[in-house]
């Protein structure tokens, strides 16, 4: 038996995605016998997030600057908007290094079932950054879920009277699969090969 501090870490590390029971203490005894080298800059790492962790103004990203270091770079295109469901999406397309604009996250899809309304995303927010103008194109990266395409379709409504182009990821991705958990090769092609939204 371990005592109650070990057996609370591995149970918060068990709550992490992809990490069971086993996996979360396996990892405590990897820590606990390097613990020298490996737990205290854990948690200077863990500590210097919590207290620096932001959410951007401009597209809602989650970094320790505001705005986040997408938005800041002056290199990147401020004429187009490539527009996610999550953070996780946001990092998984910009971890492929093909889109050169700024991302606007919504905080999820529309959803009947789950009680989610265009009130409850970042919509609003996306709106007022095309009509405050300067923006060429709207790329709609929604994942290829039922609710990802009806999210996707939503907001082309919404987009029609702007002078934007507005596309979407090219049909391709796996129906049902997530943004994060595709591989780099599979998302170049889906940028690659966007097209306008019908």
């Amino acid at each position: 038996m371990a005592s109650q501090e070990i057996e609370t870490l591995a149970a918060a590390l068990a709550r992490l995605p992809g990490l069971g029971p086993r996996s979360a203490r396996r990892a405590v005894l990897w820590l606990v016998k390097r613990r020298e080298n490996s737990l205290g800059p854990l948690l200077d790492a863990l500590e210097a997030v919590r207290d620096k962790l932001v959410e951007c103004d401009l597209c809602s990203n989650v970094d320790t600057q505001n705005p986040c270091g997408i938005c800041a770079d002056p290199r990147r295109d401020q004429r187009s908007i490539c527009v996610v469901e999550d953070v996780s999406d946001l990092w998984a397309l910009d971890r492929a290094k093909l889109f050169t604009g700024r991302y606007h996250v919504l905080g999820g899809k529309l959803s009947a079932m789950d009680g989610v309304r265009p009130e409850d995303l970042n919509i609003g927010a996306l709106l007022e950054r095309v009509q405050a103008g300067g923006i060429d194109e709207v790329v709609l990266a929604m994942n290829a879920t039922l609710e990802g395409q009806t999210t996707a379709h939503y907001i082309a409504d919404r987009l029609e009277n702007f002078p934007v182009r507005i596309t979407q990821l090219a049909h391709g991705l796996p129906v049902g699969g997530e943004l994060d958990y595709l591989d780099e090769g599979t998302l170049a092609q889906a940028l690659r090969a966007r097209r306008p939204v019908d």
